[in-house]
């Protein structure tokens, strides 16, 4: 079943989008995306806040997650390489490394030659075209920009950690109270993205955590502008229920003070989006959710093909 619950249907000619996407539950929405528009009708902004060096390598986890998925090589996790192999790994922790931070070896080949490009002196997004390409990937791919933005997280106890440690080494228990993206005041857009933006009909925002993953891509000021001087921003609701799929996304948002389920949502896209789609099991909540932004339902579960595909028909029926 599949409702609109507010708004008309606003019909695009030949349409051209952007998504803004971090996260497994981001890289599903933009493989989902990809079933509506073709390989030159969408281009792919991704989040860099949670980049790290990991084992002496850089991890650009949410670029990487997106690439793999789009490649249809992610693992059964949503993350890293379907059937990879972890022998350096093994190795790494017989000789007493920690390795809670896990990087199969396929993965690791990759952040080995990301780290390598990066120190000769190549830009990010050239070194994500490479990869790219190199996989087969036809959606174009940019990080939101090229410049050192990083995500850290303040919790209860006053502690500032890195994203990674927060969310990977310490498994995103603690509660969260504050939320930074150093470095973004600062940052430039990737070259293309606010070209990418600035030529699209629709831009939307994948289902992805947004504080964590969306959070680090507006902060940069100029996308940020470039997304509200858009007529159509269509966010995808991470939440079921009240509830993410995955990750911490619902608990973040709580203790940063944003309201339960949806209109947290809301909120934390508040003067940036026109329309809303949420799972068609929270459709009776639209009602409560605010008058001023288009509020879709359908089925919003985006993890099987058949799902995937399912949710980019209505899309296209929707939308284009």
């Amino acid at each position: 079943m599949n409702e609109t619950i507010q708004g008309p249907k606003t019909t695009y000619s030949n349409p051209f989008a952007v998504v803004l996407t971090g996260g497994v539950g981001g890289a599903r929405g933009a493989r989902s995306l990809t079933h509506v528009f073709a390989d030159d009708h969408l281009v792919v902004v991704g989040n860099v806040g949670d980049d790290e060096l990991v084992h002496g390598v850089h991890v650009s986890a949410d670029l990487d997650t997106v690439l793999y998925t789009l490649a249809g090589i992610e693992g059964p996790h949503g993350w890293g390489i379907g059937e990879d192999s972890f022998s350096v790994m093994d190795q790494l922790e017989r000789l007493g490394a920690d390795t809670t931070f896990r990087l199969g070896d396929r993965d690791l080949a990759t952040c080995l030659l990301r780290t390598r490009m990066l120190q000769s002196g190549h830009k990010l997004s050239e070194v994500i075209e490479r990869i790219r390409s190199a996989l087969g990937v036809g959606t174009r791919i940019l990080p939101a920009t090229d410049d050192r933005l990083r995500t850290r997280v303040r919790i209860s106890d006053g502690t500032w950690l890195p994203f990674q440690e927060y969310f990977v080494e310490r498994g995103h228990r603690d509660h969260v109270v504050e939320v930074e993206y150093a470095g973004a005041e600062h940052a430039k857009p990737a070259a293309g993205v606010l070209e990418a933006i600035a030529a699209a009909d629709l831009v939307v925002i994948a289902p992805s955590n947004p504080p964590l993953s969306i959070g680090p891509i507006i902060a940069v000021p100029e996308i940020r502008q470039a997304v509200v001087e858009k007529e159509r921003v269509v966010a995808i609701s991470p939440l079921f229920g009240g509830k993410a799929l995955k990750g911490p996304a619902d608990r973040v948002m709580r203790s940063l003070g944003f309201p339960a389920g949806n209109a947290g949502i809301l909120a934390a896209y508040e003067g940036l989006i026109s329309d809303l789609v949420i799972d068609i099991g929270d459709a009776r909540d639209a009602e409560k959710l605010s008058a001023s932004v288009m509020i879709h339902a359908t089925d919003t579960r985006l993890g099987s093909p058949d799902g995937a595909r399912r949710f980019a028909e209505w899309f296209q029926e929707t939308f284009t």
